[in-house]
């Protein structure tokens, strides 16, 4: 397993994506990095927000990869890991996925992983390109929980957000996965399916996506596109990992950047 990886185990840390950014700016990286800290004091959510890892309570990660294809090549990427954590997820608990799709695991585009519309976790992706012809190294931090949600609300700066946790996912009396053992399966998946996305790009995941996607056929607002909410249909996704929005019979595409995605109240 994660053959290809450098495992870094820190105690504490303000941010594990953090720490692998700076080394890529400073021209530090050269293998993969996959790097975890029990404690992060300043970990990173979307849009400037700030998560709070509670150490016994959740996983937060980073890991840094090169990938042979530019930054505008790499379109889907978010998508892609969203479905290769939902592996190594399935394969720690030893369950099918089918089973997790059965009882409501699911992927918000863009980035996001619910259970029964509550967020079990989240992935962020940052990095690009130093100079042409160079690799494109990508920092991408996951972070999941794991038990106990009511504490982990107390401590983000999130308002009204309802939480999940990989603990509820498993069989009444049934223990979770050892973390180490978790993370370790976290990289196996995403490792292979990173080699697959450099080779083959985003298209050969969008029918699979598909069958995870949260809020196809429902009326959304987007925010975070313009001045104002966008809203629509959800009509899944293309093959460039756009989102498909259905406005007064026409299909728009909406591109991953800082967008909410709500159902309608």
């Amino acid at each position: 397993m994660t053959a290809n990886f450098i495992l870094e185990r820190v105690a504490e840390t303000k941010s594990t994506n953090d720490d692998l950014l700076e080394r890529w700016r400073s021209g530090q990286l050269i293998d993969p990095v996959a790097r975890i800290a029990h404690k992060q004091t300043s970990g990173k959510g979307r849009v400037g927000r700030t998560w709070f890892s509670s150490p016994d309570d959740s996983i937060c990660f980073s890991v840094a990869y090169p990938f042979k294809r530019s930054p505008a090549q790499l379109a889907g990427l978010s998508l892609l890991v969203g479905l290769a954590v939902i592996e190594g997820i399935a394969k720690a608990c030893n369950l099918d996925p089918s089973l997790l799709l059965q009882i409501g695991l699911r992927l918000k585009w863009p980035n996001d992983l619910l259970l029964k519309n509550a967020k079990l976790g989240g992935i962020l992706i940052e990095g690009g390109q130093s100079k042409p012809h160079e690799p494109s190294w990508m920092i991408v931090g996951i972070g999941l929980n794991l038990r106990n949600t009511d504490a982990i609300e107390k401590n983000i700066d999130q308002i009204n957000i309802q939480l999940s946790a990989i603990e509820n996912l498993l069989p009444k009396g049934a223990a979770l996965p050892d973390a180490e053992y978790l993370w370790l399966s976290l990289l196996d998946s995403l490792e292979q399916h990173f080699q697959r996305f450099d080779e083959q790009g985003f298209t050969p995941y969008q029918l699979a996506w598909s069958t995870w996607d949260a809020y196809e056929n429902q009326a959304v607002c987007l925010s975070g596109v313009g001045k104002d909410p966008i809203y629509g249909t959800a009509k899944g996704i293309g093959i460039d990992g756009s989102l498909l929005l259905e406005q007064e019979g026409k299909i728009i595409s909406i591109y991953a950047g800082d967008v909410s995605l709500r159902l309608q109240s």
